[in-house]
């Protein structure tokens, strides 16, 4: 069990993102209400990742986060915080964090944004060579690697991205692929344009599966898409 440290000041937040974080994403996660507690937690046991809150008191998230970097250069670092400035995110990096979300956020947008960050620091437990790369859709053939779709003889070629996208809806088959778990596994990042980059890349994906009805990749409002095999 993955072991993350969460410092959030507010009591309602902090104590919901732990319960969710514990019984969704099963870590064992220790909540501080300040920086100070933070920083005296951290020095005490090992942790695998650190949500900090920016804005706190006695010790705000920014130097809470270069006071942690003076003692492990490795330890994946979220800063969460209500400000949404550009200079925030800057200064946010500059100081050694791996990645920043903006409040208010969705929690399972920050689930997702964990499970990337430990995959990075190879600490998820499932690891991407041991994912597979070939799938059968219905009548087509799908090989990941090659980036082709083949069916009856005729091949067809795939970008890097389809091919990415295609591959986690396999993954993802028959259930929801949540549009945000999609936009951080392939653009590292949900922002409106890639968003509208994704929707392009899916129109083509449908085009190249069409001639088989027994296959659908359908919206699932306000959630994301689901790649449907009924055959």
């Amino acid at each position: 069990m993955k072991k993350i440290l969460l410092v959030e000041d507010d009591p309602n937040l902090g104590a919901l993102l732990q319960e969710y974080l514990q019984l969704k994403g099963k870590f064992d996660v220790t909540l501080c209400k300040d920086g100070d507690a933070g920083l005296r937690e951290f020095t005490q046991r090992d942790y695998d990742l650190l949500i900090l809150d920016v804005m706190m008191p006695k010790k705000d998230g920014f130097t809470l986060g270069k006071e942690i970097r003076k003692l492990n250069q490795q330890v994946p670092i979220i800063f969460a915080t209500a400000k949404g400035m550009i200079e925030d995110k800057t200064q946010a990096f500059t100081l050694g964090g791996d990645d920043y979300i903006t409040k208010p956020f969705r929690i399972e947008e920050l689930l997702l944004r964990i499970n990337a960050l430990l995959k990075r620091a190879g600490t998820n437990p499932v690891k991407e060579e041991e994912k597979p790369t070939h799938f059968k859709v219905g009548r087509y053939d799908f090989d990941f690697m090659q980036q082709t779709i083949t069916t009856d003889g005729v091949q067809q070629k795939l970008s890097t991205k389809e091919a990415a996208l295609l591959r986690l809806l396999c993954l993802h088959k028959n259930e929801v692929l949540t549009r945000e778990e999609a936009l951080l596994n392939i653009w590292n990042d949900d922002n409106y344009f890639n968003g509208r980059s994704m929707d392009v890349f899916l129109s083509k994906i449908r085009k190249y599966l069409k001639d088989d009805p027994s296959v659908e990749i359908i919206n699932v409002h306000g959630r994301g898409y689901k790649l449907l095999v009924n055959a």
